[in-house]
């Protein structure tokens, strides 16, 4: 019986774009995954509550949701 292997490229070509929109702590640089908490401010903002495993630290950001439309 015989196997077969695949070799994958550990260097990605496009780094996907929810990478690069999380953050990192602002105390000890350590990045976070996930956060903590979020809620809707209002129809087209959401919060989110952030807390840093290392130090401790927390902080909140917002995000503007876009609305798709289909026809």
């Amino acid at each position: 019986m015989s196997a077969v292997a695949e070799v994958l490229s550990t260097v990605a070509r496009n780094r996907d774009p929810r990478c690069s929109e999380l953050p990192t702590c602002p105390v000890c640089a350590d990045s976070m995954v996930a956060a903590e908490a979020s809620a809707y401010v209002s129809d087209q903002v959401i919060s989110y509550l952030w807390t840093c495993d290392t130090c401790g630290y927390g902080f909140v950001t917002k995000h503007s949701v876009k609305r798709y439309v289909c026809n």
